[in-house]
């Protein structure tokens, strides 16, 4: 039974096992807000603790774009956040949410998702438009989308974590290719350079979004899912392998034991569909998370 939420930005709908959440500011060509901020968020929060849910898909309202960056409405002081605080922006109601970077704080949300996460860039992304697909697990294009890491021409600079994310998913040479130049670049360039994983007719884009979603959900087991995007995220910042052999220890250690193990192989023996019986809401591991999650402070100027 499909299940439809609609925040004041985002649409989030659930259906057969697919969150899609969309962007939901055709107008504006869903221009980035505080609000927009704070709805992704508990999007995230919502697919997170919905058993129902094996992936997510997010992408835009409309067929121009996906998110067309900041909403500029504010002019000069688009990014003087103080002078927004002052105007009462949602999401800017505290000296944190004033100095935080609020792109930063959807793109860690979207890090810390339990659930796969699936890009279907449907037009322009340009800005924190593109910074926010960067944690999301595969990224798939429209053949209009246009991509923009336009920062430096609007006398800032990359925000969203994306000083992390870009150089591991692309490489140091191209991220700052992208950033230095501030261009914006079409789908193929996007290819290329390995932002994305591949380009559709805007028409083809959902469905192929869909297929990849439905090749995990009939597939494999959601816990083990969850895991190994963790998994793998957290160990792009490990400083030896030796860390990714105690977390991989652990965690086979501790699946090896579970129904779904057992179900996994004698499903294969037997040639027929798997039925995984552990939920993520159960608890995906009983040691996870393997580090304490990192808190936000505000770094000190030098003396």
């Amino acid at each position: 039974m499909a299940k439809r939420k609609e925040f004041e930005t985002v649409i989030l709908e659930v259906e057969d096992g697919i969150a899609t959440m969309t962007l939901n500011r055709p107008d504006k060509m869903n221009a980035f807000t505080g609000q927009m901020m704070l709805d992704m968020i508990a999007a995230f929060d919502e697919t997170d603790a919905d058993d129902d849910v094996k992936a997510v898909i997010v992408t835009g309202s409309g067929d121009r774009a996906f998110c067309a960056g900041a909403d500029l409405s504010a002019g000069g002081a688009t990014f003087d956040y103080e002078k927004r605080q002052d105007s009462g922006e949602a999401g800017r109601t505290s000296q944190e949410d004033l100095q935080r970077d609020g792109g930063g704080r959807v793109t860690l949300r979207i890090y810390e998702s339990l659930k796969p996460v699936i890009g279907a860039i449907n037009g322009a992304a340009v800005g924190i438009g593109v910074t926010m697909q960067l944690p999301m697990d595969i990224r798939l294009a429209s053949d209009n989308a246009r991509f923009g890491f336009v920062f430096a021409r609007r006398g800032i600079v990359p925000e969203a974590c994306s000083s992390w994310f870009l150089p591991r998913l692309v490489g140091i040479s191209q991220a700052l290719d992208w950033c230095y130049s501030g261009r914006v670049f079409p789908a193929a360039e996007a290819k290329a350079g390995g932002l994305v994983k591949e380009i559709y007719p805007q028409a083809e884009l959902m469905d192929a979004a869909r297929a990849i979603a439905r090749e995990i959900i009939d597939n494999t087991a959601p816990v083990s899912v969850s895991l190994t995007r963790q998994m793998m995220w957290q160990m792009l910042g490990a400083n030896h392998p030796m860390e990714a052999h105690k977390v991989d220890s652990r965690a086979i250690y501790e699946r090896g034991k579970t129904g779904d193990a057992k179900e996994g192989v004698m499903s294969f023996l037997e040639k027929r569909k798997p039925e995984y019986p552990e939920k993520v809401s159960d608890g995906i591991a009983p040691h996870y998370p393997w580090y304490p999650k990192p808190k936000f402070e505000w770094p000190e100027k030098a003396e």
